[in-house]
């Protein structure tokens, strides 16, 4: 929802008659939020978009499981790249580690293509593409995303993903029922992007229309209230000749976060890139940093009572922990106080740039954690501390 975008053919109104030129009806289909008050995308079909017919669902990932156990309070450290690998298609491979109502946060390391069309009808899904890269594709057209890529897919939206068959596949997904947005604080009245903004419109890249096409694929899988249902269709879903509207998938570069510096250190609220019900979506990438000639560049404990925290660790110089690498997923939660280990706050002092890669959720609903996570749980984080 960046902004609004026109492509292929439609007519000059909404809600009138749309013909091809030889006088044939194009079908009118609208992809609306918050009922239909909110932002929307209309699109059109040369066949009628809602002919389904129940079928069995083959296909769909885990979703987290009734709650363990509450653990003791502790702070955690999950060794993701660890979890044991199936292989597969990436509407399958989806591992939960981390839930609450607001977000589900898991790995995905997709070995395939989607085999089907899939469209999540429980929330909007975020990706950071840890390694990889392929494509996206959709109803509104082809999507390229590369590593260190977010990617974004709207609730709703019809799409399967074609992995790069000659890359590992790494990719952090947030799936969240309350819609993902950019942050209000980054855009004018009008929903413009701010000119100090950390980004702009220019960073986000949209798909590219493609016009109806025939894969041969006729099966449809749709996730609502954490159930996979099948569906087939008569004919290919991609069939549009034309959209428009401000509801659509994109991809964002991370490395594009334009990052603040001050004369202290700023809290994680300017690193804050996406938002969502309950959380806020952070980018750290490589800095300047403090510029204060007493600044402490390192992150200070803090405690941050009303929220949870997990910081995805990508790459670079983690000043502020140690042990941890690329896939390691911390889990700070509220209630204890969290910060740099022992020797990172003073040793930091005099430095005048990191070179850290890592995602950030701040969460204000606790988090529970999957048997996945467990699994590959860091036994001894909470003692490094000391």
């Amino acid at each position: 929802m960046i902004d609004r975008i026109a492509v292929g053919s439609f007519p000059r109104k909404h809600h009138i008659a749309h013909r091809d030129a030889a006088g044939t009806l194009r079908w009118e289909e609208c992809l609306t939020r918050d009922g239909f008050d909110g932002p929307y995308t209309i699109l059109y079909h040369e066949r009628r978009p809602h002919e389904h017919r129940v079928a069995e669902a083959h296909h769909g990932f885990a979703v987290p499981e009734a709650a363990l156990p509450a653990p003791h309070l502790a702070k955690r450290h999950y060794k993701s790249l660890e979890l044991k690998r199936s292989g597969g298609a990436p509407i399958d491979v989806r591992t939960p580690l981390l839930f609450n109502d607001d977000v589900v946060v898991g790995l995905v390391r997709p070995t395939a293509a989607d085999p089907v069309y899939f469209s999540n009808g429980d929330a909007d899904d975020l990706f950071f593409v840890l390694r990889g890269g392929g494509l996206l594709r959709t109803v509104l057209g082809d999507l390229r995303f590369e590593e260190d890529d977010y990617v974004y897919v709207p609730k709703g939206l019809l799409h399967r993903f074609l992995p790069d068959s000659s890359k590992e596949q790494v990719w952090l997904s947030i799936e969240a029922p309350g819609g993902i947005h950019l942050p209000r604080q980054w855009r004018n009245e009008a929903g413009q992007l701010r000119m100090d903004a950390p980004y702009c419109h220019r960073d986000f890249r949209r798909p590219e229309f493609v016009g109806p096409l025939d894969e041969g694929l006729r099966e449809l899988v749709v996730k609502r209230g954490n159930v996979f249902h099948g569906f087939t269709v008569p004919d290919s879903p991609l069939d549009v000749v034309g959209w428009d509207g401000t509801v659509y998938p994109f991809a964002f570069p991370i490395l594009d976060f334009q990052a603040r510096a001050g004369l202290v250190h700023l809290p994680p609220d300017w690193h804050g890139t996406f938002a969502t019900r309950g959380a806020l979506i952070c980018s750290f990438v490589p800095r300047m940093v403090d510029f204060h000639p007493e600044a402490i560049p390192c992150p200070y404990p803090h405690s941050a009572v009303d929220c949870d925290e997990i910081l995805f660790y990508c790459r670079g110089n983690f000043t502020s922990r140690r042990g941890v690498g690329p896939g390691s997923i911390s889990f700070h939660p509220a209630g204890l106080p969290h910060g740099p280990h022992p020797g990172a706050y003073e040793a930091s002092i005099g430095h005048r740039e990191t070179s850290e890669l890592a995602v950030m959720l701040d969460t204000t609903r606790p988090l529970r954690e999957t048997a996945a996570a467990r699994s590959v749980e860091d036994p001894g984080y909470q003692e490094s501390f000391r």
